[in-house]
């Protein structure tokens, strides 16, 4: 498969340059240096990202897959800077949220597992059958499945984020927003950096970038880097630090530019990953709490979930390999631009963790292996007249293939653990059945293994127009029409011997809670198909009316789409409509509970309003919005999986603020301000019961990120810079609720859901960051900076769950300390 798609993609990449070859001969080679060098400084963007966007300073963005200015765009989209990204010592996607505070991310239970939320809107962690409603993009190649980590990158030239539907450009699985990386192009102007910084917990990161020509009509990039940082974590059991760094990346490009007419880009990249995450703490002891202490096992006290201690028997490992192939060919005559696209990604990920979170051996291992293949294809036609006509028609081809496997097992000592929260129960049924205790319930070594293997392919074809109907009046229309086909299989098989008695049958129903991991219904079945096949149009229509030449105003409507996700875990289900065709062809087996394979699509609706205006020293951005989300795919923790289910409506009011003004020559001062109201309009078959009328949790109702940077040159060309930027969330309630704490009746219908929230209530609280940084910059290209991330050590609670095979015992995930280092940077 890889081979026949990589020669396709050469075809596509080779047949044009042939072409392009044969109509227009290379200049010399030192004249062509020399224009080269000169174009690339021309078109380059301010170094400084606060530079006011006016005549001479420009921001170029690539939102609507074409560059625009970002005054000039008439879309909700906040951009950093790879200028920002220094200062603020962003590493990864996940600290991006301190520049945009409309981005919501979250790594969790491993270092692979990362959920993106713009404007209250997002999932996709914890289950490789989950597609993001955030679509991830690296030089215009689609990230499926997109670790926090952006690579440490170098030669980022900024960051993008794209706020609401982006269905009608963007391919695939952009129903809530898009994150756009943006990085440099090789250069033929010889020049590089070397970066090295050192701080608390250990941190060192080392990073370098180089490029320059090869020969007159080539040119080539180089970046590598290293991130390593001690965990700050204590992990009492086994004497290891959690939360730690240990990564690293290695990134290569080409350029090939045999005229103006055509180039080709090509770039290779490989990252690794190899660290001890992510530590869970207690939050509120149980019996079952107790009963692990009985047995010699150890928590963490549940009044002090910030001491950053944990208890654990086995360290919690992730081992994460990435890479990739890309070209991009660009063939241009005229006002005609053709655009190609060609990319090939693999990315496997092998972790291991203590699940039970404590020091005693209850869980001997939740070991997963996942693997994925990626391959896509984007050809696109771009025409523009006199920038009263711009059209673009383009086709999205995507194909992937996952294979996931994960083994979960009892540990030594979960048997007498049941024994004890059973008070015997486990051990007089046994002997009861066997007539002594023989050690067949709960056996170490006895669990669960899952097999899961997906095919997904996916096409899009997709058209835009703008067109200016009079002087500062311009017209968008455009359209995408989706289709994606999945086909999943599955092998598990559960040797839990326990789970598989018929407790009814013996008088034992109380024992049921005990019955963790039951035989597993395979599928494809003679019912079950295992496919899912989905199909939709998106649409947007936008109005932009220059209300002066500093100010501009907008309305546009937009839709998105998002095919089906399927559940690769032990906890997906067949439906209840399906139960008695299951019957009838004999398939069911013990103990088979419903719930859901897969949840259908996702279908996004917004509205915005913005206006946008830059007056040299001082500029702004305002939107309004009105966005919903039909059948939002939930993926809700139970306390021992996760429960996959569409939501029938899910939808949000806000508006966005981005300003910045500078008083001074220095200083420029900067605001961002979210202010967000969201609503479960419809969701009556949640986790937790009727979730209609209320608000979603961890979404807060203001998010504001307040920056100041003061910048001073002196007489000899060094430079001062001062950097500070403050970003507070307000309180709201981290999940919705606990399913481990709801109320149902013996048929299993939930009766009252108010304690699960009542449980989660306490977790509720506001939160800030404040960072800082002094730079000075020497005339000859070195950099020495001083720099702190969390200065208050503000400490929160990211998210709370039931406690695994604990009932009435509550575990969370914590935030990271406070962290401050130096870094000493040279440009050259």
């Amino acid at each position: 498969m890889m081979t026949k798609h990589l020669r396709a993609a050469l075809l596509v990449s080779i047949a044009l340059p042939a072409a392009a070859q044969a109509q227009e001969s290379a200049p010399a080679e030192e004249e062509y240096y020399e224009e080269a060098a000169a174009a690339e400084e021309e078109a380059a963007p301010p170094a400084d990202d606060f530079t006011p966007a006016d005549d001479d300073a420009v921001i170029v963005v690539t939102a609507t897959k074409r560059e625009q200015t970002l005054k000039d765009v008439p879309v909700a989209v906040s951009v950093a800077s790879g200028e920002a990204l220094e200062r603020t010592q962003v590493r990864d996607l996940k600290d991006l949220q301190m520049l945009v505070p409309a981005l919501r991310v979250t790594q969790q239970q491993s270092s692979a597992q990362t959920n993106f939320i713009i404007r209250g809107f997002g999932n996709g962690a914890n289950n490789a059958g989950i597609e993001p409603s955030v679509g991830v993009f690296v030089d215009g190649v689609y990230r499926s499945r997109a670790a926090a980590q952006i690579g440490d990158l170098p030669d980022a030239l900024r960051v993008e984020v794209l706020r609401g539907p982006q269905s009608t450009l963007f391919g695939k699985n952009a129903s809530a927003g898009v994150i756009s990386i943006v990085t440099r192009e090789p250069s033929f102007r010889f020049h590089g950096s070397l970066e090295g910084s050192y701080g608390n917990l250990g941190a060192t990161v080392v990073k370098g970038y180089v490029t320059g020509p090869v020969s007159k009509n080539i040119a080539a990039s180089l970046a590598a880097g290293i991130n390593r940082r001690d965990g700050y974590v204590r992990d009492l059991g086994t004497g290891e630090k959690a939360n730690e760094r240990d990564r690293w990346f290695a990134r290569g490009q080409l350029k090939f530019a045999p005229g103006d007419v055509f180039s080709v880009r090509l770039i290779a990249d490989y990252d690794r990953i190899d660290e001890d995450c992510c530590a869970v703490v207690n939050l509120r002891r149980s019996s079952a709490t107790s009963a692990i202490e009985a047995l010699g096992g150890h928590v963490n006290a549940a009044s002090t979930p910030f001491a950053d201690v944990t208890w654990s028997n086995l360290a919690s490992s992730n081992k994460i390999e990435n890479w990739g192939l890309s070209a991009q060919a660009d063939y241009q005559v005229g006002p005609l631009k053709v655009t190609s696209i060609t990319a090939w990604r693999e990315s496997h990920s092998l972790t291991n963790q203590d699940s039970d979170f404590t020091s005693a051996n209850l869980i001997g291992q939740n070991r997963g292996d996942t693997d994925i293949s990626t391959f896509t294809q984007e050809l696109r036609a771009s025409v523009g007249f006199l920038d009263v006509f711009n059209a673009m028609l383009g086709a999205f081809y995507f194909h992937e293939n996952v294979s996931s496997e994960n083994v979960l097992t009892y540990g030594s000592q979960f048997r007498a653990y049941a024994d004890l929260l059973s008070v015997g129960g486990i051990t007089t049924l046994e002997t009861a059945l066997y007539g002594s205790n023989t050690g067949r319930f709960f056996a170490a070594g006895q669990g669960l293994t899952d097999r899961f293997a997906m095919s997904n392919a996916a096409w899009s074809v997709f058209g835009n127009v703008d067109y200016k109907v009079r002087p500062g009046v311009t017209v968008t229309l455009g359209g995408n029409y989706t289709r994606d086909a999945k086909d999943v299989s599955s092998n598990t098989v559960s040797t839990d011997t326990f789970s598989a008695l018929v407790l009814s049958n013996y008088g034992a129903s109380a024992l049921r809670p005990f019955q963790f991991l039951p035989p597993f219904l395979n599928f494809p079945n003679a019912v079950e198909s295992g496919k899912t096949r989905d199909g939709d149009w998106s649409w947007n229509a936008r109005l932009a009316i220059d209300l002066s030449p500093k100010v501009r105003a907008y309305l546009s409507y937009a839709t998105g789409f998002k095919a089906s996700s399927f559940n690769l875990s032990r906890d997906s289900r067949p439906l209840a409509a399906d139960y008695a065709a299951l019957g009838t062809a004999g398939l069911l087996v013990p103990n088979l509970s419903t719930g859901s394979r897969f949840a259908g699509p996702e279908d996004a609706k917004v509205w915005e309003l913005g206006i946008k205006g830059d007056w040299g020293v001082a500029s702004a951005n305002l939107t309004l919005f009105k966005q919903t989300i039909d059948g939002f795919q939930s993926n809700v923790f139970t306390g021992t999986g996760f429960a996959l289910a569409n939501a029938g409506r899910q939808s949000i009011r806000g508006a966005e603020f981005d300003g910045q003004v500078r008083p001074h020559a220095n200083l420029t001062l900067s605001l961002s301000l979210v202010v967000l109201d969201p609503k479960y309009d419809s969701f009556p078959n949640s986790p937790l019961g009727d979730l209609t009328g209320r608000r979603p949790a961890g979404i807060p109702s203001l998010s504001a990120t307040f920056g100041a940077q003061w910048s001073h040159k002196f007489g000899n060309g060094d430079r001062l810079t001062l950097r500070s930027d403050f970003h507070y969330e307000s309180a709201t309630q981290v999940v919705d609720g606990l399913p481990g704490f709801i109320q149902r009746d013996a048929a299993g219908n939930v009766v009252s859901y108010q304690p699960a929230f009542d449980a989660a209530r306490p977790f509720r609280r506001d939160a800030d960051d404040l960072g800082a940084s002094i730079t000075y910059g020497l005339a000859g290209g070195l950099e020495m900076s001083l720099w702190g991330r969390n200065l208050l050590n503000d400490r929160t609670i990211i998210t709370v769950f039931d406690s695994v095979a604990q009932p009435s015992s509550i575990s969370g995930y914590t935030n990271q300390p406070r962290t401050y280092g130096a870094t000493v940077r040279f440009k050259w």
